[in-house]
């Protein structure tokens, strides 16, 4: 199943915050989730709201993003059917921290995706346990994934919507690293387990890495005691560097993807895709460690240097 997440920042976000400030927006909203595409009459009485104002309330969150609309044939005429564009609005307040050699630097926590689509076996866990139900996609919607220290599946993908603060600056990028600790993912582990993983920035395939298995000779530094041995224990810290000249899987090149070829200052955000594909040629699947999981105690880091 795929599913749509909006991320926004205080900086990039005012006009979805101005229009989820309207009471009536947000019952509107609520409507479309509890009921799917509506036309405007419809909202209009059920929520006991002159057609002008449902009207214009509409045009307003069309205008932010917030619902699309289309229109069909009717009877007499035609309607304007309304549909809600996200399953869910995440604000976040992750902010630049500029370090000293002059980079931005954003840490994403592993469950704060954007958008997702898995299959299993599959599930998310916590530093203090499991989230939701292991091997059920449909927990990738769940709102305590915020705390999730570790994800995995087996095929498909997730996306993080970075805030492009080099942009917000107005500061030229000469360098793009990820720093993330990554495993493949079985059942059980096994430390000869290839798997192809894919990052891919703003659509565009930056690397492919092949994770040599999922590691669980030793419990991982970070990983909690309730985490039973015969799961996936740690990954590898991997440094994906995208700059003029190509991209760098750890200081060795591996690709003639470079920043020009990622559109940065055209959008808002930067958004990274984390995928095993179907038809990868290892399709190993794909642990994914954040804070107090793995060996290392950390988010997915985006720096850009400026």
């Amino acid at each position: 199943m795929s599913s749509r997440f909006l991320m926004i920042t205080p900086e990039d976000g005012k006009d979805v915050l101005k229009c989820l400030a309207a009471p009536a927006r947000l019952a509107i909203l609520e409507l479309l989730h509890a009921r799917g595409p509506l036309n405007v009459n419809d909202i209009a009485d059920v929520l006991d709201l002159p057609q002008s104002t449902t009207s214009t309330h509409l045009n307003q969150m069309e205008e932010a993003g917030l619902v699309r609309t289309e229109i069909l044939k009717a009877r007499k005429g035609s309607q304007k059917i309304c549909h809600a564009v996200h399953d869910e609005i995440v604000l976040t307040f992750s902010g630049p921290a500029k370090t000293a050699d002059e980079a931005i630097e954003v840490a994403m926590p592993v469950g704060l995706y954007s958008g997702y689509d898995v299959a299993a076996p599959c599930g998310m866990c916590s530093h203090d346990g499991i989230i939701g139900y292991l091997d059920s996609p449909d927990t990738f919607l769940a709102p305590e994934r915020m705390k999730a220290g570790l994800l995995w599946f087996t095929r498909g993908y997730v996306d993080y919507q970075f805030p492009n603060n080099a942009r917000i600056k107005g500061a030229d990028i000469k360098e793009l690293e990820l720093l993330l600790e990554l495993s493949s993912e079985v059942p059980g582990t096994s430390d000869n387990w290839p798997s192809d993983i894919t990052l891919s920035i703003n659509g565009k395939s930056i690397a492919i890495w092949t994770s040599p298995g999922d590691f669980g000779d030793h419990r991982g530094k970070y990983t909690p005691d309730w985490w039973k041995l015969r799961g996936s224990q740690y990954g590898v810290l991997k440094s994906f560097r995208v700059t003029a000249g190509g991209t760098f899987i750890d200081g060795v090149r591996v690709s003639d993807t470079c920043l020009d070829d990622l559109d940065l200052l055209e959008h808002r955000s930067i958004r990274l895709r984390i995928e095993v594909p179907e038809k990868a040629e290892h399709p190993g699947g794909i642990n994914i460690f954040g804070r107090g999981f793995g060996n290392y105690d950390q988010d997915i880091i985006l720096r850009l240097k400026i």
